[in-house]
């Protein structure tokens, strides 16, 4: 992590560390580092979301750099609107799935990939030095306004198709998600029924799709006999799926199965996933002959792997998917479309969902200072080698150590003051056996720190 820049670019609660100044500089730098050239710029619907992008859009336009604003724009409408427009850059004011108080800033090469992090300390040393480029009065950047969202959804019907109509409900959870994702599900063919799909920035519901945040998702895809039921977090770079049965299906389950639907759609390959995936997806996909890569948490590593491998998908069991075949940049909207043609060919998800190996994954979030990560990791990677009794070990990003039968990670927040510890057993009584351990080591190595 650098000064400014976390796992997913700058996040912070607005007007706090995330100032109207400090995004200036972000666009003042982005700018001199490009050297000229065009941006396009799209904001969620935060409401501190038009201060941070006229701040970035400022910045930008004083280098000399030309700047496309999208306006409202989910972060897939930013990938795509960049390869679209050709553009040099791109950047999304969003802070995801974090409360509504939080804003941030995430920066997009020309490819739809996410900056990298050596990408991002070379942008914060040009912050640091405040060496900005400085065009004259009369070479400044020119602005202009436009609106992607149709050829979007004309390119992904080309990509996406369907035989038959399906109801879908759509909950956008107040994000920017909402003016794309549902119109996309009707252009293919489909009845959809939509929640939360008044951008205002107020969100109804907790913006990360997970059982608990989707209840209203699951019980309306129930009561209206639907088909499936999509969800998305503020920016819609993820997707989180409600089965025809009105169950919330696990994370880990709908990666397995969307990868399994990609290499049959695609052929044989790799697919790329992060240290925090489970065994499931292994031995769901091997026999479709499908092999997986690790790599680091965060969509730019998973798109970095694929981009080196040529891999056939890549996924988090965050819900992010990242469809090379289409895009560089995790895109939760196209997501949704995939997972309809899925049920289309394959049949319905409940059906599906019982082919995927079932483990027992348990997550757990420990407090731990920002300034005390570095130091609890080292004791936890030295205390972890003496307690655990493990065959495999990994440690690209965080230390995740492993036997044939369970795995547990360890790895600091990139974007929180928490330190996370994910695991997975064969047994609910050695998962938690495991997660016991683990905590006390993790809650002892920050006292310690």
């Amino acid at each position: 992590m650098g000064k400014y820049f976390g796992t997913s670019g700058i996040r912070e609660i607005f007007n706090e560390k995330l100032t109207p100044d400090l995004a200036l500089s972000v666009g003042k730098a982005l700018g001199t580092y490009l050297d000229g050239g065009t941006v396009v710029i799209g904001k969620d619907t935060r409401t501190s979301g038009d201060v941070i992008k006229s701040a970035v859009i400022s910045g930008l336009l004083s280098t000399g750099v030309d700047v496309i604003d999208i306006g409202m724009a989910p972060t897939p409408l930013t990938g795509f609107a960049i390869k679209l427009y050709g553009a040099d850059a791109g950047v999304t004011i969003t802070a995801s799935h974090n409360p509504p108080e939080y804003n941030g800033i995430k920066v997009w090469q020309a490819n739809g990939m996410a900056y990298t992090p050596e990408m991002e300390i070379e942008l914060e040393a040009i912050m640091d030095s405040g060496n900005f480029k400085k065009a004259p009065w009369n070479e400044i950047g020119t602005l202009r306004r436009a609106d992607p969202r149709e050829e979007y959804i004309n390119e992904a019907l080309k990509f996406v198709k369907l035989e038959n109509s399906y109801t879908v409900v759509l909950d956008s959870g107040n994000g920017a998600g909402s003016i794309v994702s549902p119109y996309l599900q009707r252009e293919m063919g489909n009845r959809v029924i939509s929640l939360n799909s008044h951008p205002s920035g107020f969100f109804v519901r907790e913006l990360e799709p997970n059982a608990k945040s989707l209840s209203a998702l699951a019980k309306t895809v129930k009561a209206m006999k639907a088909d499936v039921g999509i969800a998305h977090d503020g920016d819609a770079d993820r997707i989180g799926v409600v089965d025809d049965e009105g169950n919330f299906v696990e994370y880990e389950v709908m990666l397995s199965l969307i990868s399994g639907y990609m290499l049959r759609k695609f052929g044989k390959g790799k697919i790329v996933t992060t240290v925090d995936a489970g065994f499931a997806l292994d031995d769901y996909v091997k026999p479709l002959g499908g092999e997986v890569i690790r790599t680091r948490v965060g969509d730019v590593a998973v798109a970095e792997e694929l981009a080196r491998y040529g891999g056939i998908f890549g996924g988090e069991p965050s819900g992010t998917w990242i469809i090379p075949q289409w895009n560089l940049t995790p895109d939760g909207i196209f997501a949704g479309a995939l997972v309809l043609e899925m049920i289309d060919r394959l049949g319905p998800i409940s059906e599906l969902a019982k082919e995927v190996p079932r483990y027992v994954t348990l997550r757990a979030k420990i407090p731990c200072p920002n300034e005390k990560k570095a130091k609890a990791m080292e004791i936890i990677a030295r205390e972890a080698l003496k307690t655990f009794d493990y065959e495999g070990l990994i440690d690209i990003d965080g230390i995740r150590i492993e036997n044939s039968d369970w795995w547990i990670l360890f790895r600091p927040s990139g974007t929180e003051p928490i330190m996370r510890i994910t695991l997975e057993a064969h047994t609910e009584e050695k998962a938690k056996e495991l997660m016991e351990k683990a905590k006390r080591l993790v809650k002892k190595a920050i006292s310690e720190a």
